[in-house]
Order: structure tokens, then sequence, then C-alpha cells
């Protein structure tokens, strides 16, 4: 069974409640409040929900704005871009590729190289370090 066909009782099996929240709910958790804001360590950032790959820390900026923020994920393939017109606001929802996972957003205030900022939530993430 694929992880896109499990059941919302089988996800709130595996996540923590702040997990489910953001990942299967498009929750946000608050500001300077998730893991991996201020983390600084070499490694991978993957999806906490399946596992698959999404960032690498060389991606990761600070951006000032309380979560984590990378330029770039670690595969084009590792992420869908969707629109997310919710809240009154024209926003490009960063999903998992694997699991439909809400990761977080992306906006175009990024650094170079490509000008973007992914704007993650911690709870939708794991790290392994290098």
């Amino acid at each position: 069974m694929g992880n896109s066909e499990k059941t919302d009782a089988e996800w709130q099996s595996e996540l923590s409640p702040e997990q489910y929240a953001v990942c299967r709910c498009s929750a946000t958790e608050p500001p300077f409040t998730g893991k991996f804001w201020d983390h600084h360590a070499e490694g991978i950032y993957s999806c906490v929900a399946c596992g698959q790959a999404l960032f690498a820390s060389e991606a990761k900026f600070d951006s000032g704005s309380g979560w984590p923020s990378y330029y770039s994920p670690l595969d084009a393939q590792a992420v869908v871009l969707k629109t997310d017109a919710s809240h009154g606001m024209q926003r490009t929802e960063v999903v998992c590729s694997a699991c439909q996972s809400h990761l977080g957003h992306v906006f175009p205030d990024g650094p170079k190289p490509t000008g973007l900022r992914y704007c993650i939530n911690s709870a939708a993430l794991d790290f392994k370090d290098a």
C-alpha cells in the first residue's frame, strides 16, 4: 500500500498530533517554535510522514521568518507545488511528492541562486546528519 493510500486513522496513529495537523490538515506551526528553524547541522531534511529526502542543509538559510527556509529542494521531483488560495491570500503550497503531505509554502523572496524561499514547517521534517 502506497503512502497516499493510508487512511486518516493510520496517519493519526503514525504521526504526533502536531505532525498530523501540519502534514495532513495543512496547519502551520507558530514561528520560532519548530525544532529546525535555528538548526545548523549538515545533512538531509526528509518528510516526517514518509521519509523521502526533501532538502539539503546546503540550501538552508536564515530567512528571519521563524521557519526553516531553503532556496531549493534536494530534487525538483521531491516536492509538488500547488496553488493555495486559503486565508484570503494567493500562495504556493509545497507538498511531498511521495505522500502528498503539506510541508509549507514557497515565496519569491529568497536568496540566489533561485530567488525562492521554501518556508517549511519543522513538524513536517525529519533530519539525518551527513
